[in-house]
């Protein structure tokens, strides 16, 4: 048979073609990474957005699903799910044509990193908890607390995708980078904050019920900021990682604080906490407005972000100064001791708690719960982040065999 000449030429050329345009180990590296950095803005924003909500559900009530603090979190929830599902889509599509995508698996149809599948999960969940919260507040009226199953699926999405930032951190960076380790401090601080966000109605216990309760908000610390914080110091190899992440939060809090302000300012809405305080007399909000009376003091100054952010700056300290990344459970005890003075001092100098300071029994037992609180939450930590650190093969595997990569699935 003869071969036509011309037509081989064109095979080939075509060929050289598709590999010129096809994109490389290195053009994905760094999509990843930007799409990982777009992740962290995302969060950030978000997180200034419901910053901004719990403090208009505090001062102003919830008149709509539309008020501007939910606007900035929908816009960055819509800029999470346009980054993580896009990132997904694309590297589905290339290994459908074939490219081997590094370091990637096939779940439930679509191809990418353990990361990104995780970041993109946790929107999912926060995209669901909308219309369950719109719907929450149509059936019941303004939460009487924070914790509500919509506010709790959407802060579940919201640390899902954080931890999905710590693992995309790792996959997109060399260890020893110094973009490795802002990565991890950045995405350590957004996991750090959503545990932070998820403690605040827990400061009215010190108020009612008292007794045990006064420990409930340090407990409740010494159990989960452990768990963002020692992930950061043990996939960064950085001593005094945990203290960047804290400060770093203190940073995004008082700029937080900052645009609530403003936006306060500029919106200039109407109160309508004291009709709901008069339907729910019992409610946590209005308990932190009676508190508030007691103590001679504005309702939000006892439970400004900012100041409460700083509260675990000695026990991050002390968790980096006993060497988390090894000692991690003596670490996790350390925090919670420091953590527990902190908060008591603190609660102890309010007029409304004054009264109601907790027995010597409620002292111990809350003393002891606190601790094992401590010790649970930094032993989470580290099995977290020893699963992130298998899951690149840094280190041995603590458990069962690894998914085949898409391309073998």
């Amino acid at each position: 048979m003869e071969v036509d000449p011309d037509e081989i030429r064109g095979h080939v050329s075509a060929a050289v073609t598709i590999r010129s345009t096809a994109p490389t180990h290195t053009e994905i590296d760094t999509f990843r990474r930007a799409a990982l950095w777009g992740l962290l803005a995302a969060k950030l924003w978000g997180g200034w957005g419901v910053s901004w909500d719990f403090q208009w559900h505090v001062l102003i009530g919830r008149d709509s699903p539309w008020i501007p603090p939910h606007l900035m979190t929908y816009s960055a929830v819509v800029a999470a799910v346009a980054i993580s599902l896009g990132v997904l889509a694309r590297e589905t599509r290339l290994a459908r044509a074939g490219r081997l995508v590094p370091n990637s698996f096939r779940i439930l149809g679509l191809v990418g990193t353990r990361g990104m599948h995780l970041a993109w999960w946790g929107t999912a969940l926060a995209v669901l908890s909308a219309p369950v919260d719109d719907a929450w507040h149509r059936l019941f009226g303004l939460d009487p607390t924070v914790w509500s199953p919509p506010h709790l699926l959407g802060l579940l999405g919201v640390q899902v995708n954080a931890a999905g930032c710590l693992l995309l951190a790792i996959e997109a960076y060399p260890a020893d980078s110094r973009a490795r380790l802002f990565a991890l401090v950045s995405a350590g601080t957004a996991f750090f904050g959503g545990f932070h966000i998820l403690l605040g109605s827990s400061i009215v216990w010190a108020y009612d019920p008292a007794g045990l309760g006064f420990f409930g908000y340090p407990i409740l610390a010494a159990l989960f900021l452990p768990v963002a914080l020692v992930p950061v110091a043990r996939l960064s190899a950085v001593r005094w990682a945990p203290v960047l992440a804290v400060a770093l939060g203190v940073v995004t809090a008082v700029a937080g604080a900052g645009v609530s302000k403003l936006g306060f300012a500029l919106v200039k809405p109407e109160s309508q906490i004291p009709e709901f305080i008069a339907r729910e007399p019992d409610s946590s909000i209005a308990k932190k407005y009676q508190m508030a009376r007691e103590s001679g003091t504005e309702v939000w100054t006892f439970m400004r972000g900012a100041r409460l952010v700083t509260w675990a700056l000695l026990p991050a300290l002390a968790l980096s100064l006993l060497e988390a990344r090894r000692r991690t459970i003596l670490g996790g005890l350390a925090f919670a001791a420091i953590y527990l003075a902190v908060a008591g001092w603190s609660f102890a100098q309010l007029p409304a708690i004054q009264p109601r300071l907790p027995t010597a029994f409620e002292t111990i037992a809350g003393v002891a719960l606190a601790l094992l609180a401590g010790a649970v939450g930094a032993l989470v930590g580290r099995v977290c982040a020893d699963r992130f650190a298998w899951a690149l093969g840094e280190v041995e595997s603590p458990g069962p065999r690894r998914p085949a990569p898409a391309g073998h699935a």
